[in-house]
């Protein structure tokens, strides 16, 4: 770039120098730049001089490169991201890049389901805390108050914004405990504003809220439901901790909700509206959806030349059970066909569902717990895994208003074909990704129905 520019001030000056005085002057196409007296023409006495134009030039050329480099080393930052299967990816970010851009990004490069519920996690492995990110935060921000062995962690969590769509489940009247008059003449607004009953207990602006993963073995807290305020400095001494603990999981989750309402208060709501408002403003643009939404399926009809809506449950489920036994009786003719012993009918039905994200086979009870609890206690998270008493078998976890439940999927032979049930037969199906679609659709002998797949991603 220097020597293009310093080229062009050469011809320049040729052109000056053989010009011939009759020649009219030269159009100024940028007055206020070129001429001081802002002439709309170009004259001699207005161009620059040799070395001035040179050093001008120069330095507009130094000015350009420096630029550059300043840019290139303060706005582009360097940050590792970690999946649940412990494997880092190095991603590139500017300085002023939210978490939810970084989760974006992130879920753009690993081909993930984009469903608005991805999130960064903040962990501390020396203290066992970790925390979700707020989409607002600057991630490069937050990794510059973290010590060196801290990480983030890109996982799910379907609870992040769970107490908008249900904030009685958030903030039952319970957790409101009214102060006992000790002196019926004293109000108790008035007790409580002395300051000889408050004690500070931390500062919110300058610290944040960590969920303690083990609390019992590090800290001797007398419950598994431990929560902390943490302040936000690389380096945080553990006497610096602010323990709490709560009686249960539904406690905790109020209480540090409670906590980011108060740190963040309309940031929040905020946060929660940018996706809708992002649908709103782009109705062509739609998100894919792997699942079935049962808001937009309904039962029909197509024995007649046109389809129609059923109406009646009873004979949408007639039609339904119908519709199933058909489907097995193609299922086994195919099975027929293609299988050429008859000791293994269905060998393609009994491993079909490991395909799937739902599935993470032979993990035991307490994973499918921690896995559960990471991405959000909300109703209808679940996974499903190998069973560890019945090799044959599966089990599927389910979550229900904040307590995790197990049901054992067991397999039923009917005419020479392998079906799996929930409800001891009553309803069948040839592999488990028709079960998982089915009570997607249909709650049955379950709680609720199976709304949120618990799913790892490899970044």
């Amino acid at each position: 770039q220097f020597e293009d520019l310093s080229s062009t001030v050469r011809l320049q000056e040729e052109e000056q120098q053989v010009r011939p005085a009759s020649l009219p002057a030269i159009p100024n196409p940028f007055p206020e730049l070129c001429s001081p007296a802002g002439s709309p023409t170009l004259s001699p006495a207005s161009l620059p001089q040799p070395a001035d134009a040179h050093v001008r030039v120069t330095h507009i050329a130094n000015s350009l490169c420096i630029l550059t480099v300043k840019l290139w080393v303060y706005v582009l930052q360097i940050i590792k991201v970690f999946s649940e299967d412990g494997v880092g990816k190095v991603v590139e970010v500017p300085a002023d890049m939210t978490a939810r851009d970084v989760c974006q990004l992130l879920v753009y490069k690993s081909h993930c389901l984009d469903d608005n519920c991805w999130t960064l996690v903040e962990h501390h492995p020396l203290f066992g805390l970790e925390r979700c990110l707020e989409d607002h935060e600057l991630v490069v921000q937050v990794q510059a108050c973290m010590p060196p062995e801290s990480k983030f962690l890109f996982r799910k969590n379907y609870a992040k914004y769970e107490f908008f769509r249900n904030p009685l489940n958030f903030f039952p009247e319970q957790m409101v405990a009214w102060c006992q008059e000790s002196n019926v003449t004293i109000p108790p607004s008035q007790l409580l504003q002395e300051p000889r009953h408050l004690q500070l207990l931390s500062d919110l602006e300058e610290s944040n809220v960590f969920t303690v993963t083990t609390g019992r073995k590090m800290y001797n807290a007398p419950t598994d439901y431990q929560f902390c305020i943490k302040p936000s400095k690389s380096r945080t001494d553990v006497k610096e901790l602010k323990m709490l603990c709560a009686d249960d999981e539904q406690s905790r989750t109020c209480w540090m909700t409670a906590f980011r309402v108060l740190k963040y208060g309309m940031l929040l709501y905020q946060n929660y509206k940018i996706p809708h408002q992002r649908k709103s403003a782009n109705p062509n643009f739609t998100t894919p959806v792997r699942s079935v939404s049962e808001n937009s399926l309904v039962a029909m009809d197509f024995s007649g030349r046109t389809g129609r809506v059923i109406d009646n449950p009873e004979e949408a489920m007639s039609a339904a059970m119908e519709e199933g036994h058909n489907w097995r009786k193609r299922s086994q003719r195919m099975n027929a066909l293609g299988n050429p012993s008859p000791l293994h009918p269905s060998s393609l039905n009994s491993v079909i569902h490991r395909t799937q994200l739902w599935f993470h086979g032979r993990i035991m009870r307490e994973e499918s717990h921690r896995m559960i609890m990471q991405q959000g206690q909300v109703d209808g998270l679940f996974l499903l895994r190998d069973s560890q008493s019945n090799p044959k078998a599966f089990v599927l976890t389910l979550c229900h208003h904040q307590k995790i439940r197990h049901f054992q999927i067991l397999p039923h032979e009917e005419d020479g074909q392998i079906f799996f049930s929930l409800d001891d037969g009553s309803t069948k199906f040839a592999d488990l990704i028709h079960l998982v679609e089915f009570y997607q659709l249909n709650r049955g002998v379950l709680p609720c129905k199976l709304k949120h797949p618990c799913t790892m991603v490899a970044l």
